[in-house]
């Protein structure tokens, strides 16, 4: 009976690493996504500055991001797009972490 218990726990250790990686790619992106379209709205509804220029400038410093996420712009809808490349990013990045870890895991075994 012992020896079937482990088995049994080491069977539900396992199926938990393998969920490990899908879910934490899921909660980062989320979480990515969202600090993004936050973060982009937060400044839309904080404002900007006039430059001496005359021109009207809203989040310089996360504007660049339209170098890496191509139809960003600290706008609504840019904010909207910055949540879907966040998401991307970050599921991908995160299920990268999460397979990582497991092969660690089963390494260490």
């Amino acid at each position: 009976m012992a020896a079937n218990q482990i088995n049994d726990e080491e069977k539900l250790f396992s199926g938990i690493l393998r969920l490990n990686a899908k879910v934490f790619g899921l909660v980062l992106g989320i979480v990515l996504g969202l600090l993004v379209f936050v973060a982009t709205n937060w400044l839309l509804l904080k404002g900007g500055h006039r430059t001496p220029d005359g021109r009207y400038v809203v989040g310089p410093h996360l504007q660049l991001l339209s170098q890496f996420f191509i139809g960003y712009r600290v706008s609504f809808w840019g904010s909207i797009i910055g949540f879907f490349y966040g998401f991307a990013l970050g599921t991908l990045s995160g299920s990268a972490i999460g397979w990582i870890y497991n092969k660690i895991v089963d390494w260490r075994k």
